[in-house]
């Protein structure tokens, strides 16, 4: 095809004169083709003007020698001869506008040089008649009439041109006719040159729409042409044709390269059978194959109809288009058709399919999925009246792995999760991920109530077992958290968030373990995001307050330090636990700054009205640690306050460990490095392990008061445990404390035991600052009786 990309025009909308003659470009389409092919028929015929010009100038002069001067005849030759060539290299110079892109700046410059040639043709018939040849103006019109009949009769594919031709030729000898008081041929003059132009203007139009249609038909045939071509070139297109037999006539070498076979073995063979494969014996066919025959059957015409084909073994996806054959007195010859291999493509649509429905990692349903199958369930439901659930799944301490050996082992833990899942669904049941480590199961009639708990204990049970990765001995252990529908919810969006809300409370309850939704757990829910909203504007507000609780020395019960705990007073929400709030504050973020406030006013408290031997616990969370500036916190909450870094124990808890415990550790020897001491709460009631003493150096271990509490009712595993740490600290270098102390009996089995300190009800409860400087001016006055 050409390069022009020509586009005609509106077809209801004709061309105005303007745009036929060349003074305006169309609104739609490009006509530069269809001027380019009418101008270059100009040049065809520019010696025949040439010659006519001639022939003209010569009657002229032979009409005027009896009455103007040679020398003035000769003049005006001259530069009508000059014009006509001048005009005869314009003319030359369109002979390839055909061929290139012909512009309208070209046509005007055409226009300009056919216009001086009628110029010289007037000037020369006023000169004329001025010099003496008045008497013959009606014979010298008359070749110049003659000239402009050629020009519009040879010139007509070129308007513009002939128009200004003509208009200056007449314009002369118009004038010339009124000076000479000829006003009869000036009227002659001036309809011929109106009439010329009109005549020219529709001839033109008739060229141009005859040479739009050429145009048309051959860019459609050019069309056409390149389609052919690409189907007959195309690799992945065929014929095909079939007799009412339905076996193959004219097979064509395309087909029987699709069929991987020679045209000789499948001329006349069975369509249907070549591409059933085994299925042709067995009569089982895919109902693709089912939909084509009935259409051959029906003598029904068909287009991209997708049909499941066996080549060779191979399955193959082919695409068909066909239209029965019928002679001119109707009947049926067979059917004739176009197909192509669309096997690439559906394997794609496929795999997008898969992707959109199916988690990649674990290759189990994903959670659009979940979602349709628990709604399909909820109807299900509902329309019979029974009952479906949906269970929420949450790895307990996956995030433990995935920090500490990397997401790469964590994926690998994951596919496992999902093959030790699977198992264990009955018919009726669908696991799907959920997204991250959480996981979901649908069940699709719970009339069975019983069910439910019992998958529930199988899924805790399978993934409690320990996980073998990259010679790693992993365990996580899983929540589960369940809602039945409809009674939990008539939406899919209401069972999920319910599923979760139990599965929330089994995190809360330490997890391994199965909750089911209850109403109070909603409440429990609004209740929290309540606070959430509070505890985001309390601080601001003032609305937190400091505790303080004294440790005391074993021996001399002497308060060594005090314990800051946090306490929030709200004016909506009254005293709020610190149970409540400090699991919302560290899910939210919200303990960074908090904790920032506590460690300020703690240091303020300690330096401004405590002795200088009385030191300040300060309990810091994970989030605290994790964040680059932590030690920089300490920093300026000593140097505020001027408290002497030996004065600030920061206490930690195991979990620390679990959660970037590199970042954790720098932090902490950091503020060791300050001179501050470092506690370890809550030791062995979390994932205890002797090697977080080996990676830092702990200054206190606080036994739990679960510990202690089972050592007073003589429990045999707690006295050992505490032994033990007690042993294990004073090797060590460490110091410990015993939490939870309530009476005289158990201070004294602590002592027995060989705890450092001591903190407790017996000793003292939480207390506001100004309680807590009476209890240390009441121990300086013992310490003056004593001494005294």
């Amino acid at each position: 095809m050409s390069d022009w990309n020509f586009n005609a025009p509106n077809e209801a909308t004709p061309p105005t004169t303007r745009q036929v003659i060349g003074l305006d470009d169309p609104e739609t389409g490009d006509w530069a083709r269809v001027h380019g092919r009418q101008y270059s028929l100009v040049a065809q015929r520019a010696g025949t003007r040439v010659t006519l010009h001639a022939i003209a100038a010569l009657i002229v002069t032979w009409l005027c020698s009896g009455s103007v001067d040679l020398l003035s005849l000769q003049a005006w030759g001259a530069a009508l001869g000059f014009t006509v060539m001048i005009a005869f290299a314009s003319d030359y110079r369109l002979r390839d506008a055909e061929d290139r892109l012909f512009t309208r700046t070209e046509m005007r410059n055409h226009a300009i040089v056919a216009g001086l040639k009628g110029v010289v043709w007037s000037l020369g018939l006023c000169i004329l008649v001025a010099l003496g040849a008045g008497g013959q103006i009606a014979s010298i019109w008359g070749a110049i009439a003659f000239l402009i009949l050629v020009s519009v009769a040879s010139r007509f594919s070129a308007p513009l041109s002939s128009i200004a031709f003509t208009i200056t030729a007449c314009a002369g000898s118009f004038i010339a006719a009124l000076a000479t008081f000829n006003f009869g041929l000036a009227l002659l003059i001036a309809l011929s040159a109106g009439f010329a132009v009109f005549g020219l203007i529709e001839s033109a139009r008739l060229a141009f729409e005859a040479r739009l249609a050429d145009l048309e038909m051959q860019e459609k045939s050019e069309t056409v042409s390149m389609l052919l071509r690409e189907f007959e070139e195309g690799q992945a297109d065929w014929l095909w044709q079939i007799d009412t037999n339905r076996r193959l006539r004219s097979v064509s070498p395309r087909f029987a390269f699709a069929l991987q076979r020679d045209t000789a073995d499948i001329e006349g063979k069975s369509f249907l059978q070549l591409i059933s494969g085994d299925g042709w014996k067995n009569g089982e066919f895919p109902q693709s194959l089912h939909e084509l025959a009935d259409k051959l059957k029906g003598k029904e015409s068909f287009s991209n109809l997708v049909v499941k084909a066996m080549v060779r073994g191979e399955v193959r996806w082919w695409e068909l288009s066909g239209t029965p054959m019928f002679d001119e007195d109707g009947e049926w010859h067979g059917f004739r058709g176009v197909g192509s291999d669309v096997t690439t493509q559906r394997e794609s649509t496929e795999k997008i399919e898969f992707l959109a429905r199916y988690d990649p990692l674990t290759q189990l349903p994903n959670r659009l999925q979940l979602n349709e199958a628990l709604g399909k369930a909820l109807t299900y439901a509902e329309q019979w009246r029974t009952r479906c659930a949906f269970l929420m799944i949450d790895l307990d301490r996956f995030k433990a792995v995935n920090d500490s050996l990397g997401h790469l082992v964590g994926d690998r833990m994951l596919a496992q999760v999902a093959s030790r899942l699977k198992p264990l669904m009955d018919e009726g049941e669908l696991v799907g991920r959920l997204g991250g480590d959480e996981f979901g199961v649908v069940i699709r009639d719970a009339a069975d109530r019983r069910r439910v708990d019992t998958l529930a204990k199988a899924i805790i049970a399978a993934l409690t077992t320990p996980f073998y990765i990259d010679n790693h001995v992993l365990y996580v252990g899983t929540s589960v958290g369940s809602a039945i529908g409809p009674r939990d919810g008539h939406s899919v969006e209401e069972l999920l968030r319910n599923a979760d809300l139990a599965l929330y409370r089994a995190k809360d309850e330490g997890g391994g373990t199965h909750c089911e939704y209850e109403p109070s757990l909603h409440s429990n829910a609004e209740e929290r995001r309540q606070l959430e909203v509070a505890l985001r504007t309390a601080l601001e507000k003032n609305e937190f307050e400091l505790h303080y609780q004294p440790v005391v020395d074993t021996l001399d019960e002497s308060v060594v330090s005090f314990e800051a705990l946090v306490r929030w007073n709200s004016p909506e929400h009254g005293n709020v636990s610190p149970v409540k709030f400090i699991p919302i504050a560290e899910d939210t973020r919200l303990i960074v700054p908090i904790g920032t406030w506590v460690m300020n006013e703690a240091c303020r408290e300690a330096a401004t009205n405590w002795p200088e031997d009385v030191k300040v616990n300060i309990n810091v969370s994970p989030e605290q640690l994790v964040e680059p500036d932590f030690a920089g916190t300490v920093v300026r909450a000593l140097s505020h306050s001027g408290l002497d870094p030996s004065r600030l124990e920061i206490e930690v808890t195991e979990s620390i460990f679990m959660r970037d415990a590199a970042v954790a550790r720098k932090a902490l020897e950091q503020c060791m490095a300050l001179g501050c001491s470092v506690a370890l709460d809550d030791f062995g009631t979390g994932y205890s392990s002797l090697g977080y003493l080996r990676k830092l150096k702990f200054t206190t271990i606080k036994v739990d008061r679960l510990f202690v509490q089972g050592a007073a009712q003589d429990s045999p595993e707690s006295l050992a445990i505490i032994r033990a740490v007690v042993a294990m600290a004073d090797s060590l270098g460490m110091t410990t404390t015993a939490e939870g102390v309530e009476n005289e009996d158990e201070v004294e089995m602590i002592r027995r035991l060989g705890c450092t300190k001591i903190q407790g009800y017996h000793f003292g409860r939480p207390m506001p600052a100004d309680e807590a400087r009476k209890v240390l001016k009441r121990r300086g006055f013992d310490e003056k009786r004593k001494s005294a």
